[in-house]
């Protein structure tokens, strides 16, 4: 009986070892080793002089880390919500009855397994003087006056008619699908008539967006931020969303049917039914955006040249660029007492996110 207890116990250790190896040395080696050495003076060549606080100190001082703890401040807790949002409306609208549900599962998910450097040389040109959203915004410009017209005709002519339709008792929706189409083709027309006649013209004008090679802020944070959230954005909702997907097929049917003959409309079974049963996937959700915007760094590297320092640094590059900087003397201690600061304020926010936000079980 011992021998066959030990046995286990052996086999237990060889397939448990790999990990076990790599976390002694890849975690609790470094994180001791990091520790150290942000309590001194070391640049990788000579022998590391201890200066106790020092580093934590000029931390305090460093325009540039002030700068990335702001940035990266932001794009936390902008990117968490915008993609939280997001990723569950998008598995709200691929769970439902629509046709080529597979079609759009699979669309929605691609930009999850696309190569991170791949991405982010694509939005590089994306973002270019003469890229493609330039492109996009300048025709958006130039055609306002007749998308202008498109919309209010079409949203003054379903109006009317849903209007005319509740007038007369019928149970019809503002968003009727068979007076959606009638009123986008009314509008199509009158747009092209006031196109014709020249009550509506094209301007000519050309917008040039210096996206990435700029320090211009917008709100609280560089444009060249903002451009990366937006790329961050694409890249991992498609996860998020896999995994709503998941919570949302775990909700009982029964509840919705429940609601409905009551008279609750979808946004109220959405809002009493579909968010407080998803809270566990939530919670997920929401901890590991933190996790992986406060520890962004992949997206900024990538950025090169093509961006300023000051417009594109986050903490997790501030490391980075301290640890390795171009034509420089490495300031390890500096980068080290960095990289406890970045780890303190995430194992912070997670653990408030956990007491005061997103609730980890669901409403009984």
């Amino acid at each position: 009986m011992n021998s066959l207890r030990l046995r286990q116990q052996v086999y237990g250790w060889l397939l448990a070892g790999p990990f076990v190896l790599t976390l002694v040395v890849f975690f609790l080696y470094a994180l001791v080793r990091t520790v150290y050495f942000s309590f001194t003076d070391y640049d990788l060549f000579s022998e590391a002089a201890w200066v106790g606080l020092a580093n934590f100190k000029a931390l305090l001082t460093d325009q540039l880390f002030l700068l990335s703890l702001a940035n990266t401040i932001w794009f936390s807790l902008i990117v968490t919500c915008v993609q939280t949002v997001l990723a569950l409306g998008l598995a709200i609208l691929v769970n439902s009855k629509i046709r080529a549900k597979g079609f759009f599962r699979t669309a929605f998910y691609l930009p999850s397994i696309l190569s991170s450097a791949a991405v982010t040389l694509i939005f590089i040109w994306f973002y270019q003087k003469n890229g493609y959203l330039n492109g996009f915004v300048t025709d958006v410009v130039n055609h306002f006056p007749h998308l202008s017209c498109f919309v209010a005709v079409a949203v003054a002519t379903q109006f009317v008619l849903v209007t005319k339709d509740r007038l007369k008792g019928l149970p019809v929706g503002w968003f009727d699908p068979a007076w959606a189409i009638l009123s986008v083709i009314v509008a199509a027309i009158a747009t092209l008539v006031a196109g014709v006649m020249g009550w509506v013209e094209v301007s000519n004008e050309i917008v040039e967006v210096n996206w990435l090679n700029t320090r211009d802020h917008v709100g609280p944070m560089p444009l060249t931020l903002w451009a990366i959230v937006i790329q961050n954005i694409y890249t991992t909702i498609p996860t998020f969303m896999l995994l709503f997907l998941a919570g949302l097929q775990g909700i009982p049917g029964e509840l919705y049917e429940a609601a409905h003959i009551d008279g609750a409309n979808k946004w109220q079974q959405h809002w009493n039914i579909t968010i407080p049963q998803l809270a566990p996937v939530t919670f997920v959700v929401v901890t590991f955006s933190i996790i992986g915007t406060l520890q962004m760094f992949d997206q900024v590297a990538l950025l090169g040249s093509a961006a300023p320092l000051e417009s594109r640094i986050t903490l997790a590059y501030y490391v980075y660029h301290n640890a390795f900087p171009p034509g420089g003397t490495p300031q390890i201690g500096m980068a080290s007492a960095a990289a406890l600061v970045l780890a303190f304020i995430t194992l912070a926010v997670v653990y408030l996110q956990k007491i005061f936000g997103v609730k980890e079980k669901a409403d009984g």
